[in-house]
């Protein structure tokens, strides 16, 4: 077994608390500031957790530590032997979970979707959405952002992208929902195990329809070209084809939906960054950028050691996890001036919320497109937004940090 290193004397208890859900952030910097490296047997049962800049971008960039990790994962978390292998075979085959060769040739297929070029034909689509959504809210005098924009609008964001048609957002977004409490719980419940495969098969069993309606009429969307690109034979078969369509829908939600909400919740509980964009609108793409490093929709990813090796005097043996804490990295003080305060005009935010080397995120340009688009359109309807409460109603994820609701109110 790997060596341990104890608990910082700080955290007495679980890392993984109430209030560690409502602000990771002491925790993090009371890890950071203990050591680099610790070990945990809170997460998968046992990972070891590196908590600064530094290192979660060189483990991020280096092949020494894989992506290929879900095999364990999935079997920890299966009441019975061969329980989830639907699951498995399917999980363990999306882009994100994939090493070179396969992760290279799979992300060639995918790219073209999200280059600028693309995502500039797109943005009026994304600016129609949004102003459909905000619209919406003209008579109400309270709302929830969560529910009314920051969920529904890159589902349909995504949906465009992919060319699919007849999913019923409210599915879409509980498929997505099990999925995302499965990978971002530090240890699967059987449960949540089960409700996720149930989901993942849904998804697959929805895009298996949409795959032969594709194959009838083909079109100029990602899943149109998915398809040509199985025709030639450089996707493997029907169960490859299905993974990337499923976590492409799943992915393309989920840090959008939690970038708006963590954003937003940000900028109005410290009214002096939005009256900067108030004042010069020409900000929002750096404040972006920013409100991505001060609140990392992820928290922290995980990958497995391929060979032993040694890390700021301990030794890693081949198989160990270890958690690259994102959260912890972007508010190191080695690597950002300040680091706790938000500051929208910051310089060079240089946050890993989307990873960083060849894995790095696949639609991180899009999800800051859509914060850019958003919060653009909301700053052109006024100043008369603020929270309708102090209490930030946080979901119970330790890995993808977002809001459950984000209730306003006109100022």
């Amino acid at each position: 077994m790997s060596a341990v290193l104890s608990r910082p004397q700080a955290l007495d208890g679980p890392l993984v608390d109430a209030a560690f859900l409502a602000d990771p952030y002491p925790a993090w910097r009371a890890l950071r500031e203990a050591g680099p490296i610790h070990w945990s047997e809170e997460f998968f049962g046992g990972a070891w957790l590196l908590t600064r800049h530094a290192d979660v971008e060189a483990v991020l960039r280096d092949a020494r530590f894989s992506a290929q990790r879900t095999g364990g994962w999935v079997n920890q978390a299966a009441a019975e032997r061969g329980e989830l292998a639907g699951f498995q075979k399917l999980f363990a085959r999306a882009l994100l979970f994939l090493d070179a060769p396969d992760h290279g040739r799979l992300r060639a297929l995918l790219q073209p979707a999200f280059r600028p070029e693309a995502l500039a034909r797109l943005k009026p689509e994304i600016a129609r959405i949004a102003d459909e959504l905000i619209d919406g809210l003209d008579d109400a005098d309270e709302f929830d952002f969560i529910t009314q924009v920051a969920r529904p609008l890159p589902v349909r964001v995504i949906s465009t992208i992919l060319g699919i048609q007849g999913a019923d957002r409210a599915e879409v977004m509980a498929w997505s929902d099990d999925l995302a409490a499965f990978i971002g719980a530090p240890e699967p419940t059987h449960e949540q195990a089960r409700r996720a495969q149930a989901s993942l098969l849904a998804m697959t069993r929805y895009f298996h329809e949409q795959l032969a309606a594709k194959r009838q009429a083909p079109g100029d969307d990602l899943l149109s070209s998915l398809l040509r690109a199985s025709e030639r034979g450089e996707i493997r078969d029907e169960a490859e084809l299905l993974a990337q369509c499923a976590m492409l829908l799943f992915a393309g939600h989920e840090t959008t939906r939690n970038l708006l909400g963590n954003g937003l919740q940000a900028l109005l509980s410290q009214p002096g960054q939005w009256a900067l964009l108030q004042q010069d609108p020409a900000l929002v793409p750096g404040a972006v950028r920013e409100l991505l490093r001060y609140d990392s929709p992820v928290q922290y990813t995980g990958r497995r050691v391929t060979t032993d090796l040694m890390l700021h005097g301990q030794r890693l043996r081949r198989g160990d996890l270890v958690l690259a804490l994102i959260g912890a990295a972007n508010r190191d003080p080695a690597r950002h001036e300040r680091p706790e305060e938000l500051d929208i005009t910051r310089a060079d935010p240089g946050a890993l919320s989307f990873g960083s080397g060849v894995h790095v995120c696949l639609g991180a340009a899009l999800t800051r497109l859509e914060a850019e688009v958003v919060f653009g359109r909301l700053l052109a309807r006024g100043p008369h937004w603020q929270l309708a409460s102090e209490q930030p109603q946080w979901c119970a994820n330790p890995a993808y940090r977002g809001l459950a609701a984000l209730p306003l109110r006109r100022a």
